[in-house]
């Protein structure tokens, strides 16, 4: 009874009830698509289910819990995601041949979900069940919210991100509390971290932050060959990391440097043919300022045969990086658009529900959606307001970094800062490479870094207390 009622079990068995009737019972509740699932669908062999549905059915309104099976890799889109979605998609095969059910899908997600679960717990609830009962509730609280569940039932690449930042993180402190880490912790640590940096092409670079923090852990007193093994995977991670973004699809290149320029700098530009002379880009451009890669009335069409000598030949994400720290007001201006768009975990856009449960278009679940809404709707949506809690934030994190002179503590204090500085990228990045097309669904990261920090504060509160009271 007692291994039962530990708080980590507690926890655990309390997501694994919150899971099964938010993403198990009926109605079905998932994600709409957005036109995003045909990258992974053409990768992994699935289809549409419903062939003759109308493109109002299929895209942005409702969900879909049943897609036909199809040929392997008639595309390939490169993402940690495929082995995820690869493994129930051929089970699901051998045993219900006629479709596939998503659910398969979101049952992997919700097994990873529960595995970081009950390690954040357990490591960090430092020897106090009141410490580890509150945590473990902050957990379940911020990450089981339906906002981030309901992509479990997709086909979006979020849910990886999500449940592989926090497995990473809980697998990275679990070995910093260890006296002796083991090399196999250190590598399921290094599977973790691929699955993260390869879930989506905008995580890449995270994988070069943490090549330095393999290289701090090769400082730590491990078994075996720990030294070694630490150092080969830092040169690893950094090398893949490299080749993630250096191979990405050049389609998938010039939608983002599309939108990057012309829905991004050049939008409610006050000098337009200024900036396109800035970027080397000839005037006649000027006609495309604030238009997107998928709109249809634009006066030069995306796929025009000039753009490519006139436009994807003669600028890149090097470029606008230099137009931005040139003109450091105008990525002011596109950090506070961000920030007022940066506190939905949930796109409002796409409805969660099926088209056979009667709902109206786009109606969302709001089914335990206690802290998305908070977020949403109560949290200041202001850039002033971020940097007042990343001050807070680092703040804390570099008091008890100074204090510490154990070195797994202080590696420890580097992992959970690289939780801010991974926030802080995944803020800017959307920015830099996508301009304002879909911020809100492109600060999902930035809103994972968030919660997770508001976690991080809300835990070292409550054992900084229970260590007071039990003095």
């Amino acid at each position: 009874m007692k291994k039962i009622l530990k708080p980590e079990i507690i926890t655990v068995l309390a997501g694994l009830g919150l899971a099964v009737y938010l993403l198990f019972s009926s109605p079905f509740v998932g994600v709409a698509d957005n036109g995003d699932y045909l990258r992974m669908m053409n990768t992994i062999g699935l289809n549409y289910y419903n062939a003759a549905e109308s493109y109002a059915d299929r895209f942005f309104s409702f969900s879909h819990s049943r897609f036909a099976y199809d040929h392997l890799f008639k595309g390939f889109y490169p993402s940690s995601q495929i082995f995820l979605v690869l493994l129930p998609r051929l089970i699901g095969g051998l045993f219900h041949g006629s479709y596939f059910d998503i659910r398969l899908l979101a049952a992997v997600y919700v097994f990873l979900l529960l595995a970081a679960t009950w390690l954040l717990v357990r490591t960090n609830a430092h020897g106090s069940y009141v410490t580890g009962l509150l945590l473990g509730g902050s957990l379940l609280f911020v990450f089981y919210d339906i906002g981030y569940l309901a992509y479990f039932n997709s086909l979006f690449g979020e849910p990886v991100s999500m449940v592989f930042m926090l497995l990473t993180f809980a697998l990275g402190l679990r070995l910093t509390g260890q006296e002796r880490p083991t090399v196999k912790g250190l590598i399921l640590f290094f599977i973790s971290v691929l699955f993260l940096t390869s879930s989506k092409i905008q995580n890449a670079p995270i994988g070069i932050a943490f090549a330095l923090i393999f290289l701090r852990f090769a400082a730590l007193k491990g078994q075996g060959s720990w030294r070694k093994v630490s150092l080969w995977f830092s040169a690893a991670i950094f090398l893949i990391s490299v080749l993630l973004y250096a191979t990405a699809p050049k389609d998938l290149k010039h939608i983002n440097l599309y939108q990057t320029v012309f829905f991004g700098i050049l939008n409610q530009s006050p000098d337009v043919r200024g900036d396109l002379k800035q970027l080397g880009l000839p005037e006649r451009l000027e006609v495309l300022a604030g238009t997107n890669f998928f709109q249809q009335d634009t006066v030069i069409k995306q796929n025009d045969p000039s753009l490519q000598p006139d436009f994807y030949a003669r600028v890149s994400h090097k470029d606008v990086l230099f137009f931005y720290i040139k003109n450091p007001d105008r990525l002011i201006h596109n950090m506070k658009y961000a920030a007022a768009n940066g506190m939905s975990i949930r796109p409002y856009y796409l409805g969660n529900y099926e088209i056979g449960e009667g709902n109206p278009k786009g109606a969302l679940s709001y089914t335990y959606s206690t802290w998305s809404q908070f977020k949403n709707k109560h949290i200041p949506h202001s850039l002033g307001f971020l940097s007042v809690f990343y001050l807070l934030y680092f703040t804390g994190i570099l008091f008890q970094y100074f204090r510490s002179k154990n070195i797994r503590e202080r590696v420890a204090g580097e992992l959970l800062m690289l939780v801010g500085l991974i926030g802080i990228f995944s803020f800017l990045v959307p920015i830099l490479g996508d301009g304002r097309a879909d911020i809100g669904k492109h600060l999902f990261m930035f809103n994972v870094s968030f919660d997770m920090m508001v976690v991080v504060m809300f835990g070292w509160l409550v054992h900084k207390l229970v260590g007071l009271r039990s003095r």
